[in-house]
């Protein structure tokens, strides 16, 4: 960082902000610079410590308030793109994502993993961010800069071809000894290949290939010898070997047709993938789980080998006023303390928000959900069926666990959405987890606001009949428990209703947001706890708003 002359130092010219000088987050502080293995804890420069900070964010959201004007999702992802790659020039820096609550330091935006997000008027962005956790932001060393290379995807690729090499002439062998037919072989073969995960790695060791349960030919390859002998394994008679070899050709028939059968299975059964669409470029990536996208992305860094290396994701959203995100977070936290205080089993998923200023900030992204628009767009399914087909059977216990999960955060969702009168609740804002849980999102119309200050929405919460049908229907157990927990939930809500009244109530007052822009919110939010009604009477009630 410092400049040599004469044997002295000297600072180089600050360019904090400027993205194309590869410093704009460097504040030209030499103070933790180690000098003769000694190293300052304390600042004396006087150099902006909040600065680069400031810059990091300023970047990001400035990104966000041109892709708007951007004309086509494809083109929008790959301006993007470029401008993440020109954000990498400046790091590592003493900048961090202030939505993790942990010390550590940006080293690098997995740029080609950034994508825009689904939204009509908005271009909200998520970005992968690569950190390396430290004991203090502000002195700690940072990382040598890395350059990407491209002799881990070359090792890669050489991979590739030796593996495959090495599963084919694994197949050919086989198959000599089986007599299978080459229909048979081309299927199987295109199966083994089809899953690459194993074979994209950095090492340079090739093992055997890896091994499938239930599809391996070698099960078939003794189950076959041992139909060629008898019991006791001595040779038959002519007219036994000519039956052996007739059962032997009947029995090779039928494993072939069970192979077959298996491998359609396949293509039928166990969690969907989502293909890239252009249209839709967030649905593949927010589909991929997240273990497998940390491992391929630390794979594939320069900064991967570092022991304290970690992954964050963030959203930047900008042209919305995030303070209303932010008050529905801080009314659902106390509503979810509240739940876990009085033992009501239902499951809310609060969403961590920053504001960075009235029109911009950003939001902490659900890990391994889609949303219930990509479902039924990528898997052309009902919501029961694509149940049915990421966790099984209806009588498996993945399912059913699933399905309470289902029941459990559809409950305390209808509660938060009714008691807050959250609008817009399209399939584009519904989630679905990977556990089965729906997580609700977007909180901009909530209270007084509605789209377009329409105010046609009616209904207390959203429950529609397919979701009942995942439910199991409306005389099943799990509907009845369903209303059974909104019940509960909303009792333990008013026995507690002076705790969260005050959330809503201090906001009020001198408030410039939408959500307060007709009458007094706050009078009908109390009377949405019905204070007047018996248990039996909140009992009839809860029952007619969800029919």
């Amino acid at each position: 960082k410092s400049i040599n002359v004469n044997g002295h130092r000297r600072q180089p010219k600050l360019c904090l902000g400027d993205i194309n000088s590869g410093r704009a987050f460097d504040n030209n502080c030499l103070c933790f610079e180690s000098v003769h293995g000694f190293r300052r804890r304390e600042c004396t420069c006087n150099a902006s410590k909040l600065g680069p900070e400031h810059f990091f964010m300023t970047a990001l959201v400035n990104i966000g308030k041109k892709l708007p004007q951007v004309p086509t999702k494809e083109k929008k992802s790959q301006n993007l793109i470029a401008e993440m790659k020109r954000m990498n020039m400046n790091l590592p820096a003493r900048v961090w994502v202030p939505l993790y609550n942990f010390q550590h330091h940006v080293v690098r935006i997995a740029y080609t993993e950034s994508t825009v997000l689904n939204s009509r008027d908005r271009s909200p962005y998520i970005i992968y961010i690569e950190v390396v956790a430290c004991d203090n932001v502000f002195c700690s060393p940072l990382p040598t800069k890395q350059f990407d290379s491209k002799l881990r995807s070359t090792r890669s690729e050489e991979n590739l071809t030796l593996q495959s090499e090495r599963y084919n002439n694994y197949l050919n062998a086989t198959c000599e000894t089986q007599s299978l037919d080459a229909e048979l072989i081309d299927s199987y073969r295109s199966f083994v290949n089809n899953d690459d995960a194993d074979i994209w790695s950095t090492s340079d060791e090739v093992d055997e290939p890896p091994k499938r349960a239930a599809y391996k030919l070698p099960n078939v390859c003794m189950t076959q010898h041992q139909l060629a002998h008898n019991g006791t394994g001595g040779p038959t008679s002519d007219t036994q070997s000519i039956r052996s070899t007739e059962s032997r050709s009947s029995q090779q028939e039928i494993m072939a047709a069970e192979i077959r059968k298996r491998l359609s299975e396949v293509k039928t059964m166990g969690p969907i993938t989502f293909e890239r669409d252009p249209e839709d470029p967030s649905a593949a990536a927010l589909k991929e789980p997240w273990d497998k996208k940390e491992q391929r992305l630390r794979q594939s860094s320069p900064y991967g080998h570092l022991r304290n290396w970690r992954l964050l994701a963030a959203i930047v959203k900008c042209g919305d006023d995030l303070r209303h995100e932010l008050l529905a977070y801080q009314f659902m936290v106390r509503l979810k303390e509240i739940w876990q205080l009085e033992h009501v089993p239902v499951f809310i998923r609060p969403i961590n928000i920053l504001v960075l200023s009235n029109n911009s900030g950003l939001i902490e992204p659900i890990l391994n959900a889609v949303s219930l628009h990509q479902i039924k767009k990528n898997s052309k399914l009902s919501l029961r069926n694509y149940f049915l087909r990421e966790f099984g059977t209806a009588t498996s216990e993945n399912f059913l666990t699933a399905t309470r999960n289902f029941v459990q955060s559809c409950a305390g969702y209808s509660i938060g959405c009714y008691l807050l009168q959250v609008k817009d609740r399209h399939n584009g804002n519904i989630l679905l987890g990977d556990e089965g849980h729906v997580i609700h999102i977007d909180f901009g119309f909530m209270l007084s606001a509605t789209p377009k200050n329409l105010g046609f929405e009616s209904s207390p919460f959203k429950v529609t009949r397919e979701f009942v049908d995942v439910m199991g229907g409306l005389q099943s157990d799990m509907f009845e428990y369903y209303k059974i927990l909104i019940l509960q939930g909303l009792l333990a809500a008013r026995k507690h209703m002076d705790q969260l009244m005050p959330i809503v109530e201090i906001l009020q007052h001198g408030s410039q947001l939408n959500c307060f822009s007709k009458g007094n919110v706050t009078l009908r939010l109390r009377e949405r706890f019905h204070l007047n009604m018996t248990d039996e009477q909140l009992q009839m009630y809860v029952e007619n708003m969800v029919e």
